[in-house]
């Protein structure tokens, strides 16, 4: 049964039948459990006799009394709860098929519990040199790479706001445990925040500078975009152009087309070293009108826009309205993110209320969906991925790391557009197959070039389809309505399909034709309102939400997958990017709508840790990252410091009152940092158990001790640039010794293979070669 009716409309719940205990305290493996029980898992945590710690928690203040905080509440709706010690889970794994956990021995619960899914979530990973060292959030920025990327000199660099990566961990602990799910036997799976930090943040930099031969580093390694975040008549406006069209537009768009005749501005190098003459530039027309009238211009010229969004203005944004993406949290004092995927239309059942502390276990009573004697999860199926850019391509590459047969489709006149990253190496042969983006995303998968504009290309189109399971693509809506490749198409050509449309807005509501990237999405959610120095105006945070949109989508094809497992039918997904950023940044409206509590930008302070910073060291661009995330750590951190008035003063004892003194922290732990070496300051630090880090060169992270003994890159030997580290799944998995078996595809490298599987004749085959409706190298490139 994976339907049901809640309040006379039908839900579609895939995972019902699935019993999951979740034993952790974070917010990433909270979110991981919120989003197995919005597919149906009925999941029950267990927590200590003090209760999880999310219960008490608020940004910038302290939970009333007797009440849960509306994060809690938000990351709880539904679930049961048990109160036990970890040494006393044993009665609560009977009947469970799945454990969460980022404080048990994983590896010892598995050993004894071999036909259960057990998902270590933690920060560095269950092995290696820095297994079990003490970490934070801006820790494991700086560690992985992708704190030294973001920001521009001279200040420090700057985190991402909004605790990103432990959020974006929860997604990659659920499709992991969704795809686990598919198989026969137990696995033990091993998710690092580190590995995703650096997956999602880096801007796979390390792959770009083995491309390019591992030149001498210059410091720092910092890169931006512009135009970008630009300040309007009211406020802030967000742009990116990712292609030379859009680029172009924008020049039209701020009436300086003239721009466009010598074609310098054109190179972002160029507007980088000439930064303050570009902004000018910019500047003299954004600040002449409002961000209202700066966004709907934009749209019509196709530019991906968006306003800079804190909470309040956000929920005021009429496309927010329109697809009533907020529900009513049950106790009526605030709203929560939907579901932000559906299966046919059908929502997720409203909110159930959060459960009282040892309320009792949610049990399932279904039988759980069917699962299948094989090694990968993905054994067998077979993806068409009408996919492109970073946020499609990497939902499908999930899906083709797991074991799916991931036929990539695009055209030798319009080639996915991730490829044009390779521009940097335009005077080498065949440049476009050397962009780090698509070699990354696109790992494992096969390629077949198509000019779907063309009778004859998607005529095999529809033939490709009626051999697959998935077919999935990121367009904006009207791409896949010019080719008529639309849902009812699809499911005539194949009943048992499952389709997934993950365009950035979704298919209806007043932005449903926008086109948008990573950038629009942390711009207009309110994750670049929390990201940048508190002196300087909202930045982008370079990254996580494209692969969270695609993670989201993955996993939302999981779960449609075993809804088919179980009936047979085919079905259609929706999967929204903007709607999955939302879900992941949902802290800044919670804290407004529950406390009335404006979340803003802190540089690298955060309210979940204080004493916060990066510090400058005795060598230039040399930074530490410092964290102390609770009063024991406070503790150790003035014996370091030789600071017993510290320890001592009352004001101090908590992490609100250290908040309140921050400056005061900040000036003294800073010139104590300044007049030490790097190394010196982390052995110290490190061995009274206080959180810091070095910010990684992202250029170099593939050298990371830590990184090195999880396997988290791997040689992968490509047919035109060689072999080279490719980063993998931020988890291990049990009875997986490597993720990449084949390198990411050249154009049109498997057209032959693929078009003789479903029967193209030889003839055929030098036809549509001669009509271009195929070919293996992109066309005017």
């Amino acid at each position: 049964m994976t339907e049901f009716t809640f309040l006379g409309v039908r839900v579609t719940q895939p995972l019902r039948g699935i019993n999951v205990v979740a034993a952790a305290g974070s917010i990433g493996a909270a979110y991981c459990a919120r989003v197995l029980a919005d597919a149906g898992a009925s999941v029950t945590v267990v927590e200590p006799p003090t209760g999880h710690p999310l219960r008490t928690w608020r940004c910038d203040g302290e939970v009333a009394p007797g009440t849960d905080g509306a994060l809690f509440r938000y990351l709880h709706h539904g679930m049961g709860s048990v109160v036990a010690e970890p040494d006393a889970l044993e009665e609560h794994l009977l009947g469970a098929h799945a454990l969460i956990t980022d404080r048990l021995d994983a590896a010892a619960v598995f050993e004894r519990h071999g036909d259960l899914v057990v998902l270590a979530l933690t920060p560095w990973g269950l092995t290696g040199p820095d297994a079990g060292r003490p970490a934070s959030e801006l820790v494991i920025q700086a560690e992985s790479g992708c704190l030294a990327i973001r920001g521009r000199p001279p200040l420090p660099p700057i985190q991402a706001g909004g605790q990103i990566t432990d959020w974006v961990t929860g997604i990659y602990g659920a499709v992991a445990i969704a795809a686990a799910l598919r198989c026969d036997q137990g696995r033990l799976l091993d998710l690092a925040q580190l590995d995703v930090a650096c997956v999602t943040g880096t801007n796979f930099a390390d792959l770009f500078d083995s491309l390019r031969g591992r030149p001498t580093p210059v410091a720092p390694p910092r890169s931006f975009e512009t135009p970008s975040i630009e300040p309007t008549l009211d406020g802030y406006v967000g742009f990116n152009t990712n292609t030379r069209q859009q680029f172009d537009d924008f020049c039209v768009l701020i009436e300086r087309a003239d721009l466009l005749e010598a074609g310098e501005w054109a190179a972002l190098v160029t507007r980088a070293t000439r930064w303050d003459e570009w902004n000018a530039i910019v500047h003299e027309w954004t600040t002449k009108h409002t961000t209202a009238e700066i966004v709907e211009l934009a749209a019509a010229f196709r530019i991906p826009c968006a306003p800079v969004s804190d909470a309040e203005m956000l929920l005021a944004i009429d496309h927010v309205q329109a697809r009533g993406i907020f529900r009513p949290d049950p106790t009526g004092a605030f709203a929560v993110p939907r579901r932000p995927w559906t299966i046919d239309g059908r929502p997720a059942p409203e909110p159930r209320p959060a459960p009282e502390l040892g309320a009792g276990a949610e049990r399932a009573s279904d039988p759980p969906p069917p699962r299948a004697d094989q090694v990968m999860p993905l054994d067998g199926i077979r993806v068409v991925d009408l996919t492109a850019w970073w946020a499609g391509p990497s939902a499908a590459g999930v899906l083709a790391s797991l074991g799916a047969d991931v036929i990539h489709i695009e055209s030798i006149t319009r080639p996915d557009g991730m490829r044009m990253s390779g521009g940097m190496f335009i005077d080498q042969p065949q440049w476009w197959e050397r962009s780090a983006f698509f070699l990354q995303a696109n790992a494992n998968k096969r390629d077949l070039t198509l000019d779907l504009n063309k009778p004859a290309g998607r005529e095999i189109v529809l033939k490709l389809i009626a051999t697959a399971d998935v077919v999935i693509d990121n367009f904006t809506p009207r791409v896949l309505e010019t080719f008529d490749l639309g849902w009812d198409v699809v499911h005539a050509t194949n009943p048992e399909v499952v389709m997934v449309r993950m365009p950035a807005f979704g298919l209806d509501g007043p932005w449903r034709d926008r086109p948008g990237f990573a950038q629009t999405m942390e711009q207009v959610t309110g994750l670049a309102w929390l990201t940048g120095h508190p002196e300087d105006q909202p930045r982008i945070q370079r990254g996580p939400c494209d692969p969270n949109g695609g993670m989201h989508a993955a996993f939302a094809t999981l779960a449609a997958l075993a809804q088919r497992d179980r009936t047979g039918a085919g079905c259609f997904v929706e999967a929204p990017m903007f709607e999955a950023a939302l879900a992941v940044a949902a802290e800044l409206s919670l804290e407004w709508m529950a406390y009335g509590t404006r979340l803003q930008r802190e540089g690298n302070r955060a309210p979940h840790a204080a004493p916060q910073n990066v510090y400058a060291t005795a060598t230039s661009e040399e930074w530490l990252a410092v964290s102390v995330t609770d009063d024991r750590q406070w503790l150790a951190l003035c014996e370091v410091l030789g600071r017993a008035e510290w320890a001592a003063d009352a004001e101090l004892a908590d992490r609100l009152g250290r908040r309140r003194r921050h400056d005061e922290l900040d000036a003294t732990i800073a010139a104590w940092v300044a007049g030490r070496s790097l190394d010196e300051t982390l052995t110290a630090l490190r061995a009274a158990g206080v959180p810091a880090g070095r910010a990684w060169d992202p250029r170099k992270v593939s050298g990371h001790p830590q990184l090195q003994a999880r396997g988290s890159f791997e040689a992968v030997d490509h047919p035109v640039i060689g072999v080279h580290p490719t980063q993998v799944l931020p988890f291990r998995m049990s009875g997986v010794d490597r993720w990449i078996r084949r390198p990411a595809p050249t154009v049109g490298q498997h057209n032959l293979e693929l078009l003789q599987e479903l029967g193209v004749t030889a003839a055929e085959i030098e036809a549509l070669t001669a009509d271009h409706v195929i070919g293996t190298r992109p066309i005017g490139l």
